[in-house]
């Protein structure tokens, strides 16, 4: 049988976010800006974690309302759990206090795609807070294969990655850690990681770490990383090769 050729506009994307209800936050200018996408078709299905309701404009996005305080690992294995993940080519993870630059979706994954980058995230801003350096854009290149990936407040996934990543491990809830970990499992299954530096976001709307214990999540964080072979800072803060403009 004939392979089917998708037109542009009919490649699937999942964007699986969470939001703070009760906080200042971006939800509305991301989702407005991921669907205003000509090349992809996007489905976006987001968890609303606090006492405020939906907006209306965001309840048609939202999936679950949940007012406990929950990981970010398992709200998002959850929405994974409703959906054919085969159905999509690329899954991207989203946070609620980023801003997207106009047209990001459909830069982001064209440069994504470009240099098959089945782990990817976008650089940020300089003036973001930037909890690794490493991350921070690099003015004048595309993109970078790397050896990290932060886990946030961005990235996604192509289908060639869904088996090796997915569901998320939920002994880091928070997904702390992870991001020294998946450097081992995607070289081991020959998959590329890099960071997108000609799309930056900004993330400059909440500190991190404002809203949960950082001390709990830390001491998950060197429970998790205890029982696997992980990178140091040292070895994953590492390019393997740029790509100019």
């Amino acid at each position: 049988m004939r392979d089917v050729v998708r037109k542009p506009a009919e490649r699937p994307v999942l964007i699986a976010g969470i939001y703070l209800a009760d906080k200042k936050n971006a939800a509305l200018h991301i989702t407005r800006e991921l669907a205003d996408s000509s090349n992809w078709k996007v489905e976006q299905r987001w968890v609303s974690l606090g006492e405020r309701q939906p907006d209306a404009d965001l309840a048609p996005l939202t999936v679950q309302v949940t007012n406990a305080p929950s990981p970010k690992f398992l709200l998002l294995n959850q929405i994974l759990k409703a959906v054919e993940l085969r159905d999509f080519e690329y899954v991207i993870v989203s946070d609620d206090d980023i801003v997207l630059p106009t047209g990001f979706l459909d830069s982001y994954l064209a440069l994504v795609s470009r240099h098959n980058l089945a782990v990817a995230q976008p650089a940020r801003t300089h003036d973001s807070y930037i909890d690794h350096r490493f991350v921070e854009q690099l003015d004048g290149i595309d993109a970078r294969w790397t050896r990290f990936v932060e886990i946030g407040p961005l990235f996604s996934l192509h289908r060639s990655a869904f088996d090796h990543f997915l569901p998320f491990d939920e002994a880091s809830p928070m997904g702390w850690g992870c991001d020294y970990v998946w450097p081992l499992v995607a070289e081991k299954h020959e998959l590329k990681m890099g960071i997108v530096d000609a799309v930056p976001v900004a993330h400059n709307m909440r500190k991190p770490v404002a809203y949960y214990d950082h001390g709990t999540t830390g001491n998950a964080m060197r429970d998790y990383l205890a029982e696997r072979p992980h990178l140091s800072k040292k070895d994953a803060f590492f390019i393997l090769e740029s790509y100019a403009r």
